[in-house]
C-alpha cells in the first residue's frame, strides 16, 4: 500500500486526510482532520483574504504539515477552492501555503471540485442502476456532479453555499423572515440554472449530499448524542426530515444551535443557510430523499495524490 495525504481548503474549514491506498484504489484512513478556519470571512463583500483569516488557516496547515511528516506519507496533495478562486489576494495565500507546507496550494476550477467531489462520494458507495445526481454544499460554493457509476457525465460549480448566504442575507439572530426569504430567492435562482446544466433532463435518479452542511443535518435528524460519521455515512434523508430541521435551525438563535449535540462550534452561525441550500435543491430537483454520504473531495483529493 501507498501512504498519501490530502488537503482540502475551503471557504468554511481546512481538512486533511492521511490515508493507505491499497491495490484496488480503495482509502483506509490513517489521519481525518477538519478546522474551521473560515478563509473566506468577508470575502464576499471586500474580495479580499483577510490577515486574520490568513493567520487562522497557517496555524491548522502547521499543524497537518507536522502529522504529514509525523505519519511519512509519499506524495502530498493540496487544493485550495472557492475563498482563493475569488479574492484579489489570493497570492498572499499561495506564499503562505508554499512557506508552512513546502509546496505550492492547486487552486482549482469549480468543475476539477465538482469532479472530485463526485469520484471521492462513489467510491465508497455501492453501485446502482442509472445515474446520480451529486451536490457538495461548501461556504462559498456548491458543486452539481451527475453520474453514472464513476464515470462524470456533466459538472457545475455555483457561487452560492452556506458562508456566503450567511454573509449576504442572514444577518439577524435568529434570521428574520424576510432574510431568509431573500436567501431562499437567489438559491433558488442559482439552483435552477445548475440543474439545468448538471441534470437538465432531470435523468439522475438518486440525490446524493456530501461535506459539512450535509453531515450535521444528518445528526440533527438523527438526534445523535455526538457526532459519529459512521452512523451518519450512507444515511438516507426524506425531504419532510430536511425541511422539519430546517424549519427547526430558523427559529433558533446561535446560542441554541451551538448547544445542538453534533454541531461543530465553528458551523453554528452558517448552518441555517447550508440548510436552506439543500431544502432548496431538493425543491427543485423534485427529490423526495437525499443520501448522505462522509466521503467527497478530500476523499478525492487524497486518491488522486
Amino acid at each position: 500500500m501507498r501512504r498519501v495525504a490530502g488537503i482540502d481548503c475551503g471557504t468554511n474549514s481546512i481538512r486533511l486526510l492521511i490515508a493507505d491506498v491499497d491495490e484496488s484504489g480503495r482509502l483506509h484512513d490513517v489521519v481525518r482532520r477538519m478546522e474551521v478556519v473560515r478563509l473566506g470571512e468577508g470575502v464576499d463583500d471586500t474580495g479580499r483574504l483577510s490577515g486574520a483569516a490568513l493567520e487562522r488557516t497557517r496555524v491548522a496547515l502547521a499543524d497537518y504539515t507536522a502529522q504529514i511528516r509525523e505519519h511519512g506519507a509519499e506524495a502530498v496533495r493540496m487544493t485550495a477552492t472557492s475563498a482563493s478562486r475569488d479574492a484579489e489576494n489570493a497570492h498572499e495565500f499561495k506564499e503562505m501555503v508554499e512557506s508552512t507546507l513546502g509546496a505550492a496550494p492547486e487552486v482549482i476550477t469549480g468543475d476539477d471540485e465538482a469532479r472530485l467531489s463526485y469520484t471521492g462520494a462513489v467510491a465508497t458507495l455501492p453501485a446502482i442502476e442509472g445515474q446520480r445526481l451529486l451536490v457538495d454544499i461548501g461556504g462559498g460554493s456548491t458543486e452539481f456532479v451527475r453520474g453514472e457509476d464513476s464515470r462524470v457525465l456533466s459538472a457545475i460549480s455555483v457561487d452560492v453555499g452556506c458562508v456566503r448566504m450567511t454573509e449576504r442575507h442572514l444577518r439577524s439572530d435568529p434570521p428574520t423572515r424576510p432574510e431568509a426569504e431573500a436567501a431562499v430567492a437567489d438559491i433558488q435562482s442559482v439552483v435552477d440554472r445548475a440543474l439545468s446544466v448538471a441534470d437538465p433532463g432531470r435523468e439522475a435518479g438518486e440525490l446524493v449530499a456530501v461535506a459539512g452542511t450535509a453531515t450535521t443535518l444528518a445528526g440533527i435528524a438523527l438526534d445523535l448524542p455526538s457526532y459519529d460519521a459512521d452512523a451518519i455515512d450512507g444515511t438516507k434523508l426524506s425531504y419532510e426530515q430536511v425541511a422539519k430541521v430546517t424549519g427547526d435551525l430558523a427559529a433558533a438563535d446561535h446560542a441554541e444551535r451551538l448547544a445542538i449535540p453534533v454541531m461543530h462550534p465553528g458551523r453554528a452561525d452558517v448552518i441555517f443557510g447550508g440548510a436552506l441550500v439543500l431544502r432548496t435543491i431538493m425543491e427543485r430537483s423534485g427529490a423526495d430523499a437525499v443520501l448522505i454520504s462522509e466521503h467527497d473531495i478530500l476523499d478525492g483529493i487524497a486518491l488522486s495524490a
